[in-house]
């Protein structure tokens, strides 16, 4: 009996590219479908969760959203990596800075993802877990930043499981240990990747600083952040 369709995805195995880029944000999944893509087909509307398969300079490439938090990332990228045969799964989300260097529109790419979940106590291991990004596509990603222009900041990341956080003293603690910046999703995707001998790298656009009280607006959000979706398009 075949896996696909999923309760969470409706497409054909068929009609999904062996490259996934994976916004938080449907709504964002359609942005880059439109704007980037040809022939562009939307695959799935399960949940109001848009994917779009198209071509992107002679590649086939699907863009889907992936949801707030591990939980959701987790069930899309286990359910594309081990059932529809993807190859690889660029997360490209938003992010808040911590580290002082970092601006708002900054291009971080995540090689590690920190995190403060317990995702990982599923594969029972005799120690702590670093999730990291497959290096050849983080190698890639800062090398087509060079191309086209477009400043990166390569480093560690924060996956959080709380958005409100009752420790208030929480990032500080992290800023402290070298992350640049908090986002909610990469540390599941990458260990999702890793288990099914597939590749994850995850691109983020500084959307707010919380230690300096700045922050772009919702629709900024969804349909501005174009340089990371460049990077990302290029190595699809």
């Amino acid at each position: 009996m075949s896996n696909v369709p999923t309760p969470h995805i409706g497409a054909a195995k068929e009609d999904i590219a062996k490259t996934v880029l994976m916004p938080g944000d449907p709504l964002r999944a359609q942005f880059i479908a439109e704007t980037f893509l040809e022939n562009a087909v939307c695959v799935n509307k399960v949940r109001n969760m848009l994917a779009f398969t198209g071509d992107y300079n002679g590649k086939r490439v699907t863009v889907m959203g992936g949801g707030m938090g591990m939980p959701s990332i987790g069930i899309y990228s286990y359910e594309l990596f081990n059932f529809y045969d993807v190859d690889q799964i660029i997360r490209i989300g938003t992010a808040g800075a911590l580290a002082d260097n970092v601006k708002l529109r900054d291009v971080v790419v995540g090689v590690g993802a920190s995190t403060d979940s317990n995702y990982a106590s599923q594969f029972r291991l005799p120690g702590t877990y670093a999730p990291i990004a497959d290096f050849g596509l983080a190698r890639a990603a800062v090398e087509a930043g060079e191309r086209l222009g477009i400043p990166t900041a390569p480093g560690n990341i924060l996956s959080s499981d709380i958005f409100y956080n009752d420790y208030e003293e929480a990032l500080m603690k992290w800023q402290r240990m070298g992350i640049l910046a908090v986002e909610m999703e990469a540390a599941a995707l990458y260990m999702n990747a890793v288990r099914a001998g597939k590749k994850a790298l995850c691109l983020l656009t500084i959307s707010d600083a919380p230690f300096r009280g700045e922050s772009l607006s919702s629709e900024e959000r969804q349909t501005s952040f174009t340089d990371m979706m460049k990077i990302a398009l290029e190595i699809a």
